[in-house]
């Protein structure tokens, strides 16, 4: 398409440039000559400088055979109408007012693809912020707890896939619940959001499936529209292992003044104790053996040394003496404890057997310590498993996380949730005759040792208790320990 431009202004530099920027699909224009009569109008400058055809004439056009299209820009109507007379019956023109609407035409259309791609850039900041900057789970949620949308991370540790999650509640999704959370333990900080117009934050308890507690930090941030909240941000993060680590925290300072306050007491008891012991058994070896107060003495001596067995407990605890390490075969460690364990299993008819993982490298432990870690455990193992229970001691490689993991599971009578809670803490005891140190001993070995020690537990149905190792940085992890037989 050949075109022929009127009025040579800042209109027709625009056209000029215009057409040789823009791609068209059906036509391709193109502008050969301008007429006007300032020779420094710009439009007439450009197409000077092009090497178009220029006149000052517009009647000049008319006498051209090429031209499909004349557009005339000076917006004076007779000009117009004289274009109008004078041109070839084959030839179109548009009048100023024409080519101005198509001028606004064309500039909404390039501000629409501007705001079009402003869009697109900000789409694009977000979804990087949501699944890329963010490694917390994210959710963007309605005033009626529907979820607008949400971030890769928490679809990624639900299973699901975006299209089961969007409109639906956030509460069934993520709670499995028909109505919105509440209570102690799933107090809903959307609510006091949508409520207050303000951030909120709380923790939400969970349970995995092997019923162990998981703990989140929720926090919302309202999304306003016309000064009203429309919905909310929720931002959530798993701080068990942060919570975990608190608790073992306050347990090892709870095992610290305990064990301060039990050495002073001890070491005062323990000198009474003795003088009352000396005395009974001299006393007693000065009456015949059928003397009634012979059994009244032999009462006091057995009580006796039960006071000091667990003054020597509570001694033991307090000392918590620094491990003197060296380089151990643990798999040798679990195999003397459990010969040294079996007969009072089998005084009870339980079941005592041994799996050890022969790729178990050796590690740099002190060797009587977590013997005596182990000895109690299995121990506390058989008084809780009934004639006819098993018990059985593991041992594992992870070489993944360089852990060395010690299993001790039973099919006792189990421990209530309650108690459990209560597990390791010095003097808590279920039996009758028990000091409650024992655990607690447990635990303050393996924590010099720098591990960990858990605990899972069903009512009727036992025990596991699982002690986990690392190994230090200077180990040989390509070490292999000596075969056992599997008892």
């Amino acid at each position: 398409m050949k075109i022929a431009v009127v009025g040579g202004g800042k209109r027709c530099l625009a056209l000029l440039k215009i057409i040789e920027r823009h791609r068209f699909q059906e036509v391709s224009p193109e502008v050969v000559a301008v007429a006007d009569l300032d020779e420094t109008a710009p439009g007439y400058q450009e197409a000077a400088a092009r090497g178009l055809h220029v006149t000052k004439d517009y009647n000049d056009f008319f006498r051209r055979t090429d031209l499909d299209l004349i557009i005339e820009l000076t917006g004076d109507l007779d000009v117009f109408n004289d274009i109008l007379d004078k041109k070839k019956r084959n030839v179109r023109v548009i009048s100023e007012k024409t080519a101005q609407l198509f001028w606004e035409i064309a500039r909404v259309s390039t501000l629409q693809k501007k705001t079009d791609q402003e869009l697109q850039e900000t789409q694009a900041i977000y979804r990087a912020v949501m699944n890329q900057l963010i490694q917390e789970d994210v959710m963007v949620i309605a005033y009626d707890y529907r979820i607008i949308d949400i971030n890769d991370n928490l679809l990624q540790r639900l299973g699901l896939a975006r299209e089961e999650v969007i409109g639906r509640y956030c509460y069934e999704i993520t709670h499995h619940q028909s109505s919105p959370c509440s209570g102690e333990q799933h107090p809903c900080p959307l609510v006091q959001t949508l409520e207050t117009s303000k951030h909120s934050k709380t923790v939400h308890v969970h349970l995995d499936k092997n019923k162990n507690e998981l703990y989140y930090s929720i926090s919302t941030y309202p999304l306003m529209e016309d000064k009203e909240v429309i919905g909310a941000i929720e931002i959530s993060r798993d701080i068990t292992a942060d919570i975990n680590r608190e608790k073992a925290m306050m347990q090892q300072e709870k095992l610290v003044s305990i064990g301060r306050l039990s050495a002073g007491v001890a070491h005062e008891i323990n000198n009474p104790l003795t003088t009352i012991l000396t005395t009974a058994m001299l006393i007693q070896e000065d009456l015949a053996g059928d003397d009634p107060n012979y059994q009244e003495l032999e009462t006091v001596v057995k009580e006796t040394l039960r006071c000091r067995e667990i003054v020597t407990n509570l001694l033991e605890f307090a000392r918590q003496t620094k491990p003197s390490k060296g380089r151990q075969n643990i798999n040798d460690i679990v195999h003397e404890s459990v010969v040294l364990t079996r007969k009072q299993a089998v005084f009870k008819d339980v079941h005592l057997s041994q799996r050890l993982d022969q790729s178990v490298p050796p590690i740099h432990v002190d060797k009587g310590q977590i013997q005596q870690s182990i000895i109690n455990l299995i121990l506390n193992a058989i008084e809780a498993t009934d004639a006819g229970g098993e018990i059985v001691v593991e041992t594992q490689w992870d070489p993944e996380l360089k852990l060395i993991k010690l299993v001790f599971a039973d099919t006792g009578c189990g421990i209530s949730k309650e108690n459990l809670a209560r597990l390791f803490d010095p003097f808590f005891t279920t039996k009758e005759t028990g000091t409650g140190l024992g655990l607690a001993i447990t635990y303050g070995i393996i924590e010099q040792h720098s591990g960990t020690i858990e605990v899972t537990s069903r009512v009727g149905k036992g025990t596991t208790f699982t002690i986990k190792l690392p190994l230090t940085p200077g180990e040989n992890n390509a070490g292999r320990t000596a075969p056992h037989p599997r008892g």
